[in-house]
């Protein structure tokens, strides 16, 4: 069962992939393709039990209107080669506008260059427009600037950030969300 409705996938971009490459959006079964240790290649994961995978896979199938996870499949290997995710924040602003957020963009190491990541981008402000978002915006560091401004974003403002220790002795404990 996908996270959300195939229906928000992009036929032109599905029809750019080569033979054996599906792009579509998250399943409960891609723990087992690798979808994991995709993401390891991009950013700290942590070890994951299956329980642990499906219980976070459930609460964005209950918010499949505003998470909308991709992958792209390499199909002969039953391999997550590529994934990205667009949020959709519900906003005051702009007479209750909407806007998309991409996030955790990655292809593996050993499929790269191969013009998955662009795919990956373009499905994502696919979806940010079938779901009405007035903009679509995405943090990246200085060295992936660039590749954005070549999938159509321009340079604007500053990130900033504050990560919270995990061992700071005020924090409270982690609220179900």
């Amino acid at each position: 069962m996908p996270l959300f409705d195939p229906v928000y996938i992009s036929q032109d971009v599905q029809a750019q992939l080569k033979e054996g490459f599906i792009v579509r959006p998250l399943e409960a079964s891609d723990y087992e393709k690798g979808f994991l240790d995709a993401l390891s290649q991009l950013t700290t994961v942590g070890k994951m039990s299956k329980g642990q995978f499906m219980e976070r896979y459930s609460y964005l199938k209950a918010h499949n209107h505003e998470y909308f996870t991709i992958v792209i499949e390499d199909t002969k290997k039953q391999l997550i080669v590529g994934a990205g995710t667009i949020l959709v924040e519900r906003k005051f602003v702009h007479m209750n506008g909407l806007v998309g957020h991409i996030e955790d963009i990655v292809t593996r190491s050993d499929y790269r260059g191969l013009n998955l990541g662009k795919l990956v981008i373009e499905t994502l402000k696919h979806i940010g427009k079938m779901t009405g978002c007035y903009k679509i915006i995405l943090d990246c560091n200085d060295k992936n600037i660039p590749f954005y401004q070549k999938c159509g974003f321009a340079h604007k403002e500053f990130e900033m950030v504050l990560y919270i220790d995990e061992n700071d002795p005020v924090k409270t404990p982690k609220a179900k969300l």
